[in-house]
């Protein structure tokens, strides 16, 4: 079963390669959406995207490796699939170097496509996930006070109460206090949990 919540983005200057692109993935039961520029995808481009994006390297105006430079600069998490010729191996790989997920030699068979979008998606839903999870982390640790988020600081870094009342100067008891504070307010049960949430954010 297809996300519908996954798009799967095709960006190639050649028509007939767009046409029978959209025909075998919407067969397959992928919403797709087509564009025949870098420049037009861009403008359409939005930090909400989910899915995957299948890249023609070599492009009139700006080429597939300028256009995955910018979403790379602009934060882009959307995993991309460059479609190269064989002169293009050479570029494709280092776009892969540079964080692109995957690439596919013309001419290619569609069960080959097929898996590396797989690959490509289950990949933007463990990243769309992980960006849930951080959002969620980053709102808790803006929940706490000053006070907490001092006291936390220094339970991560290992310090056992007695030494974060010293350095804090504080009492034990508002140590303890502070400490089971914050538990709550992360959501976490064990130091372990703790120490995990905020190591993910940072």
């Amino acid at each position: 079963m297809n996300n519908p919540t996954q798009t799967i983005y095709v960006v190639d200057d050649d028509e007939a390669m767009r046409d029978s692109m959209t025909w075998l993935l919407e067969g397959e039961g992928y919403v797709v959406a087509c564009f025949d520029s870098a420049e037009s995808f861009l403008k359409a481009r939005h930090d909400e995207m989910r899915g995957c994006l299948i890249l023609d390297v070599r492009m009139p105006e700006m080429s597939g490796l300028e256009l995955h430079e910018k979403l790379d600069a602009l934060g882009s998490a959307l995993p991309v699939i460059f479609v190269t010729g064989h002169g293009d191996v050479p570029m494709a790989v280092s776009a892969l170097q540079r964080g692109a997920c995957d690439f596919i030699e013309k001419p290619f068979h569609n069960e080959d496509l097929l898996s590396r979008i797989v690959r490509a998606l289950e990949l933007d839903a463990q990243l769309s996930a992980r960006r849930q999870r951080n959002g969620a982390i980053s709102h808790r640790l803006d929940q706490l006070t000053q006070r907490e988020s001092e006291v936390m600081k220094l339970v991560v870094a290992g310090k056992l109460n007695k030494q974060i009342a010293d350095e804090l100067n504080i009492s034990m008891k508002t140590v303890e206090a502070h400490r089971a504070r914050v538990m709550e307010k992360m959501g976490v049960r064990t130091l372990a949990e703790l120490v995990k949430a905020v190591v993910t954010v940072n």
